[in-house]
């Protein structure tokens, strides 16, 4: 294998910002999730069927979910999206991926919700290599009411 350097700078790891979602598409989950209780899981299906890389759309099926499996599956989808959406970003696979930053915090509730699920269903490795990569994205730790 190749030797690469590693390149360092004063003010450590790279930070990586996820390019903002169409504001329609908020817009629309916006709408959706002021619907009645009973309408919200099939409009934000609706507008997951339209932007299908549209991470906040995928964490709130992940929330709306009936039972942990289907949670899981739910946050699954939005964390490769996300890494996608990273990757487009120009995220190298390291480096720091903030809650701070709103456009990062689609992909970070995907991660978090896949973590909480995996536990929620003893998917313990999964658990323990979510909850370290949480931690290698934004050391700062997921905040308050997430």
């Amino acid at each position: 294998m190749p030797e690469q350097p590693i390149h360092l700078t004063s003010t450590g790891p790279p930070e990586t910002i996820i390019n903002p979602h169409d504001s329609d598409a908020l817009a629309a989950l916006a709408e959706a999730t002021n619907a009645p209780t009973e309408e919200q899981k099939p409009l934000i299906a609706e507008i997951i069927t339209r932007w299908p890389s549209f991470l906040d759309g995928w964490v709130a099926m992940g929330q709306l979910a009936q039972g942990p499996v289907e949670a899981y599956a739910y946050f699954r989808v939005g964390y490769h999206r996300g890494l996608d959406a990273l990757r487009a970003a120009g995220w190298k696979g390291s480096g720091y991926v903030r809650w701070s930053e709103e456009a990062n915090r689609g992909f970070l509730r995907s991660l978090l919700g896949l973590h909480r699920a995996a536990a929620a269903i003893g998917e313990i490795d999964e658990e323990e290599r979510t909850a370290q990569f949480l931690m290698q994205l934004d050391p700062s730790g997921v905040p308050d009411g997430e």
